[in-house]
């Protein structure tokens, strides 16, 4: 029963681990159409300096948060499959720390009225549409961002779940079974132990020994 159940929670935490990979995948895939508009714009490379000299920040840390979402999936991916102790840690580790710096730049846009004066100049102006998109689609925007952290937050707990149950005990092979770990075979029956050797055969005296002595009961 306890092996079901763990198998079941494996399938969900790859479900709603496959949720996350699909985002960080979006978001890369934006982050790379912005780098094709930037070069369409600049008629460079979009990797190089500007005239201005200053860079896309936007695109890139779009960029590096699709890259940091993949990544954490296959590390969830591969702890899921393993049930092993370090990558669930390592995996967990990841997940709460995203869950914080969400936290902290959602806390920071709530409570700090000028938190855009915080942020450099985006050259690029893909951030000005990005933040005028959000404006004028809140409350989509909103739906969207309660998901993504719900499921972050499932994921741990799946986790978290995973961890306690811990991997399999017992082997498949049943000749891998000892009697310690089966109670069911303590009590059976052993078979018995043989020893391999020459023959033993009598002595001459004593066969000829026993012919007398049935001669003499005759």
């Amino acid at each position: 029963m306890a092996r079901i159940v763990k198998s079941c929670i494996q399938s969900l935490l790859k479900m709603v681990n496959s949720v996350m990979g699909m985002v960080g995948i979006a978001v890369v895939l934006y982050a790379m159409w912005l780098i094709w508009v930037w070069q369409k714009q600049m008629g460079e490379s979009p990797f190089g300096d500007d005239t201005d000299g200053s860079a896309p920040w936007f695109i890139y840390t779009f960029l590096g948060l699709g890259v940091t979402l993949c990544v954490i999936t296959c590390s969830g991916h591969i702890a899921a499959e393993t049930v092993n102790s370090c990558c669930l840690y390592l995996y967990m580790l990841f997940v709460i720390l995203l869950l914080m710096l969400e936290a902290v730049v959602t806390a920071d846009v709530f409570l700090n009225r000028d938190w855009e004066e915080d942020l450099p100049e985006d050259p690029s102006g893909s951030f000005t549409q990005f933040k005028d998109f959000i404006r004028s689609n809140f409350l989509f925007c909103k739906w969207i961002g309660l998901s993504i952290v719900s499921v972050q937050g499932l994921s741990f707990l799946l986790a978290m779940v995973l961890k306690v149950l811990g991997p399999d005990r017992y082997y498949d092979s049943d000749d891998d079974y000892t009697p310690d770990r089966v109670p069911l075979l303590r009590n059976s029956v052993h078979p018995q132990t043989y020893m391999v050797g020459d023959p033993i055969y009598a002595s001459k005296t004593d066969a000829w020994t026993i012919r007398i002595n049935e001669k003499a009961n005759r």
